[in-house]
């Protein structure tokens, strides 16, 4: 029997979020970066005992607070996600029941069942954005399905993204119409 994925994409606008990364280590350098490749106006704290040099490095351009000390619960404080990614299973445990005392959503490096969210692959070509997920069974899958898309699409999808907004401001009808109009003409687009 085949189960439906039951998670529901959303794009956040991180500008407007306080994002908190409680780890220093590799898995921490990875989400950064997966974070400011899609979003790069994130504004990031991190609590670690250590950072690594690559990391230190990484985030020299970036709005990125680094606190060096361990995890306490007033880390929260303020923020509204959480990823927790330390190489200590009972403080990654610890994190997530804090965070879901206070209503924070959380993603726990490697635990799928302590997530709230998972951070999934995401295609971007210009505006357009899509994202993957596999409901946490294969992120290489997601990484693969990523890698052909984004060899796939083509960089001028702004422009056709463009015409089209254009096109949809010139309609003057119902919202039906215009969703008949819309769907008339892109759907040549795609065989």
């Amino acid at each position: 029997m085949h189960h439906l994925n039951p998670l529901y994409p959303i794009f956040l606008k991180t500008n407007r979020l306080n994002f908190l990364i409680v780890g220093g280590g590799n898995v921490a350098l990875e989400k950064l970066e997966f974070l400011y490749k899609s979003s790069p106006n994130t504004s990031v704290n991190m609590v670690a005992t250590m950072i690594r040099e690559e990391t230190n490095s990484f985030i020299q351009d970036k709005d990125v607070y680094v606190d060096l000390k361990p995890y306490e619960l007033k880390d929260l404080e303020g923020k509204n996600i959480v990823i927790a990614c330390t190489d200590n299973p009972e403080l990654n445990e610890q994190i997530q029941k804090d965070c879901r005392q206070k209503g924070i959503l959380v993603n726990v490096a490697d635990c799928p069942e302590w997530c709230d969210f998972y951070m999934g692959g995401i295609v971007t070509k210009g505006n357009l954005k899509i994202a993957i997920s596999t409901n946490g069974k294969s992120p290489t899958l997601a990484k693969r399905i990523r890698q052909l898309l984004e060899a796939v699409l083509p960089e001028e999808v702004d422009e056709l993204l463009d015409t089209l907004q254009n096109y949809r401001a010139t309609l003057k009808d119902d919202f039906a119409y215009k969703v008949k109009e819309m769907n008339s003409i892109t759907k040549s687009l795609l065989p």
